[in-house]
């Protein structure tokens, strides 16, 4: 977990992985801008959770984390970010797809 910018975000945004492909590490970056509670989850295609990448109360700001696929076969998965508030309320959610080629 790294933190980028000091600087708060004035939007949520997940960006695309890179590399993507990738094999067997990839990179997401994601941008907070006001704290919550942020999941950063790894599904396979029917759905299962393969990876738990973040699962914790987050400053505003911009974030990077790293995921290894050495673990997982090839092929198609997804990632989702979900930041709730304080109430448990999502106010932010977005899913993107990531390819691991081995």
């Amino acid at each position: 977990q790294e933190n980028l910018d000091p600087s708060i975000p004035k939007e949520f945004a997940l960006n695309q992985n890179y590399p993507n492909p990738f094999n067997p590490t990839t990179t997401i970056e994601f941008a907070v801008a006001s704290a919550g509670n942020v999941s950063l989850m790894v599904y396979d295609v029917r759905g299962r959770v393969v990876d738990n990448l973040v699962n914790q109360n987050l400053s505003p700001g911009l974030y990077s984390f790293g995921m290894s696929g050495a673990n997982l076969s090839s092929g198609m998965y997804f990632y989702k970010l979900t930041v709730k508030n304080s109430s448990g309320f999502s106010i932010f959610s977005e899913t993107k797809k990531l390819v691991l080629m081995k």
